[in-house]
């Protein structure tokens, strides 16, 4: 199957655990003069919400990203809410990572089996690693101040925790109540003012997402602008799209901490040959090729196809109605 046939095509793969709410994972790839891009916003995301991750996917294809300045970049290992035992199996399958990224706030879970997570993984990381927890902003700043408490306990010190409560101003005062670091992401990609997270002083690290952002060089201006450290993450893509994350974290003037791009391993398959999966911690950096027998393994239902392709249109319709907006 020639690279053309393969261009728009719509790829529809399970999760090994359900995580962010979802089962199944789908996405549609772009094929340029660069290389391959990825399009894949969550299925609830409208076209206004999705264009940056278009964007994102046109620069992959077709203006390739900056030149890097590391050839492999560490990452953490992915723990979903699961059970102790299987957090703990998670952090000793994964492949050297020495910083574990722990899912809490989980709707219907108590804070007492959230902190056998966290000893769990602790146990399993040994006293050297570092923990971080991310919440997803489901906490209300009394809640947040109360579970990160407890949690840096249970965990033997935690290195952050990730966007503990929705709003900005939350997460200030959140910061302002607590000894562990904050990090926000939410705040940052879902908000019309990224920079409010800087100018209310609510976090000491800045988590930028690709696809969410705009792509590679619009987060490297975020990253310079917001003067905060930088983690790097994904949206549970394809090593397609992981590989752009990876080009973000290899084209930072500093990265202090582990990126969260080893989360292809939350995926039951992939579009390449040769995933993105973490050796002794770290990921390539590298441009992954889309292969055609994975592709056909993994293709959409046809109305998943269609209702891709529906959508593609929406959003390029959505950014060509800015565009002639932006006309004076």
């Amino acid at each position: 199957m020639t690279k053309w046939r393969l261009n728009g095509a719509v790829w529809s793969i399970p999760m090994r655990t359900r995580f962010r709410g979802i089962t199944v994972r789908e996405g549609m790839l772009l094929r340029g003069d660069a290389g391959w891009g990825e399009f894949s916003p969550f299925l609830e995301y409208d076209a206004t919400v999705a264009l940056p991750w278009l964007r994102a996917a046109r620069e992959a294809a077709d203006q390739g990203w900056p030149a890097p300045l590391r050839d492999r970049v560490p990452v953490n290992v992915t723990v979903p809410a699961v059970g102790p035992e299987q957090a703990a199996a998670i952090v000793r399958a994964g492949n050297g990572c020495r910083t574990a990224k722990v899912k809490v706030a989980e709707p219907g879970q108590s804070l007492a089996e959230e902190q056998a997570r966290l000893e769990a993984v602790r146990d399993a990381l040994g006293p050297a690693g570092r923990i971080r927890v991310d919440a997803n902003g489901l906490w209300s700043v009394d809640e947040a101040v109360a579970a990160i408490r407890l949690l840096d306990r249970a965990a033997g010190g935690l290195e952050y925790v990730e966007q503990p409560c929705a709003a900005v101003e939350d997460l200030a005062k959140v910061r302002r109540r607590v000894d562990v670091k904050v990090a926000a992401d939410e705040s940052i990609r879902r908000a019309e003012d990224p920079y409010r997270v800087r100018d209310l002083e609510a976090a000491d690290v800045a988590v930028l997402k690709v696809q969410p952002l705009g792509g590679v060089r619009a987060c490297l201006r975020i990253a310079e602008d917001i003067g905060l450290p930088v983690v790097v993450s994904s949206a549970l893509e394809s090593s397609i799209g992981i590989a752009a994350g990876v080009a973000l974290a290899a084209a930072l003037p500093s990265l202090e901490h582990a990126s969260g791009l080893a989360t292809v391993q939350l995926l039951a398959g992939d579009v390449v040959r040769s995933p993105l999966l973490p050796e002794d911690g770290t990921l390539p950096v590298v441009r992954p090729e889309a292969d055609a027998d994975l592709l056909a393994r993994w293709a959409a239902a046809p109305e998943r196809r269609s209702a891709w392709t529906s959508r593609l249109a929406e959003v390029e319709a959505r950014a060509r109605s800015m565009r002639q907006d932006q006309v004076p």
